[in-house]
């Protein structure tokens, strides 16, 4: 695996596991008052989602890979 792949791996993965978590969080303070409320389902569904999304949207490109090489 060449360098530039290994570079672009390791941005898209730091990227979709803050996407990620970010999206965790905001379902659990939006769907529930207390922890027992919570709908666990729903919210790793909606942030297992955002993750998929978030590396489709690295294909197109990472700014972070992109200034390391100008």
């Amino acid at each position: 695996m060449s360098g530039k792949m290994k570079k672009w791996l390791r941005a898209a993965a730091a990227r979709a596991v803050r996407t990620t978590a970010q999206t965790a969080v905001a379902m659990i303070g939006t769907t529930a008052m207390t922890i027992g409320d919570v709908n666990w389902v729903m919210v790793g569904s909606a942030a297992g989602l955002s993750g998929i999304l978030s590396l489709l949207t690295c294909l197109a490109g990472l700014p972070e890979i992109k200034s390391e090489q100008e």
